[in-house]
């Protein structure tokens, strides 16, 4: 047997044992960043290690890891892996493709075609919308919000790919009050700024009030943008996307969805009408490592406009040789050189089937609405959210009063 046939049949086993075990252990790492680096640290090897011998050490810190694929862990929106996906991802890094350009990998741009026009279907969304593979819901908005940068600007006369921000017209930019922060990350590192946007007031539930934005939309003239979240991070709730797709044709602005998991609510047999107007939006952000099960990092970046998304991303090399008949994923993303992440996703959906999508989705809600039915019926917890979607938000009282005693 090969170093390298040796080294895959120790991830093989080791991989296989975890999982089979991961749903036993308790949810919190099992050892300390003191025991981790005691177990992988010291110098640098000068002769270097057999591969197996490597594999070896790094599964045996795997009690580093958090139990997030387990039965018991509640914490944040994590999803787990699909099965397909997961195998789909070591073939991924078996074949090693470079998944920028068709000519490197015919394989790599054809399954992202596949898997988008799946998305783009379920999502209710044409066929002309673009998609773009990312690393998750950060960098699927900041590949949005660079597109809608460039589309706003461009009608307002001004290429900001050949002039910079230098002069150029300026850009209002309006978010709820409780949007994600990945979307202010995304505008710090667009040149937008974080605290220069207009935060618009939410209701108790942190839905975005449609009639404070359209009341300051009116205030203001020339591009604007408008970031919009489907499915808050703490409540599971929606805004109102009619009523904010309405204020943003009357203004001319561009309208981005932050959908990093509540886009799938669509699949749900009782909860699609949840992201009514959705399909009104320019661009729209979901990860598919959350909901969809794909191991990380993967999410979509979804526009509606796909020439602003090809000129926003895009800068030709001499060196590369494009297939004008052929789709090169790079041409979508902020990156080049980057692994085959559409082949996980095209797994997942292929594995899932609409049926067991829909049924996936659903089954995560009826939980959530379950568990929260247990959990407030106890005189010292207290359920601080409506149940839309998969958000619990909890208080935990003392018995003899309130949690402010």
């Amino acid at each position: 047997m090969s170093e390298r046939e040796a080294a895959l049949e120790r991830a093989h086993l080791h991989a296989r044992e975890y999982l089979k075990t991961v749903g036993d252990r308790p949810v919190h790492a099992l050892l300390s960043g003191a025991e981790l680096r005691e177990r992988l640290g010291g110098a640098m090897p000068i002769a270097g290690e057999a591969a197996p011998d490597v594999v070896d050490r790094l599964a045996g810190a795997a009690g580093g890891t958090i139990a997030t694929q387990g039965p018991r862990y509640f914490g944040f929106v994590i999803g787990g892996s699909m099965p397909a996906a997961t195998a789909a991802e070591w073939l991924v890094a078996a074949w090693d493709q470079n998944a920028g350009v068709y000519n490197l990998s015919p394989i790599a741009s054809v399954t992202e075609e596949i898997a988008a026009g799946w998305v783009r279907d379920l999502a209710g969304l044409p066929a002309s919308w673009s998609v773009g593979f990312v690393t998750g819901c950060q960098m699927a908005s900041f590949t949005a919000l660079d597109t809608a940068r460039h589309h706003v600007l461009a009608q307002a006369g001004w290429d900001v790919e050949a002039r910079g921000l230098f002069g150029a017209p300026p850009i209002h930019v309006y978010t709820s009050d409780e949007s994600h922060y990945t979307i202010f990350m995304a505008l710090r590192m667009l040149g937008l700024g974080a605290d220069r946007v207009t935060r618009v007031p939410t209701d108790a539930q942190g839905r975005m009030r449609a009639d404070a934005l359209a009341a300051a939309l009116r205030e203001t003239t020339g591009p604007a943008i408008i970031c919009a979240q489907a499915g808050n991070v703490n409540t599971g709730a929606f805004d109102p996307l009619p009523a904010i797709a309405d204020a943003a044709r009357d203004r001319g602005a561009w309208l981005h969805v932050d959908g990093a998991f509540g886009l799938w609510a669509c699949m749900s047999r009782s909860r699609k009408h949840l992201v009514d107007g959705i399909t009104r939006a320019d661009s729209i952000a979901t990860d598919a490592h959350k909901w969809l099960n794909v191991p990380y990092d993967s999410g979509l970046a979804l526009i509606a406009h796909r020439e602003s998304h090809r000129k926003a991303m895009m800068l030709p090399a001499a060196y590369i040789l494009e297939d004008a008949a052929e789709r090169d994923p790079h041409e979508f993303v902020p990156e080049e050189s980057r692994r085959a992440r559409g082949v996980a996703v095209y797994a997942a959906l292929r594995s899932l089937g609409r049926d067991g999508l829909t049924a996936l989705v659903d089954r995560c809600c009826d939980h959530a609405r379950q568990m929260a039915d247990r959990l407030s019926s106890h005189p010292s917890v207290r359920i601080l959210n409506d149940i839309v979607l998969n958000q619990i938000l909890v208080r935990f009282e003392p018995a003899t009063g309130s949690a402010d005693d």
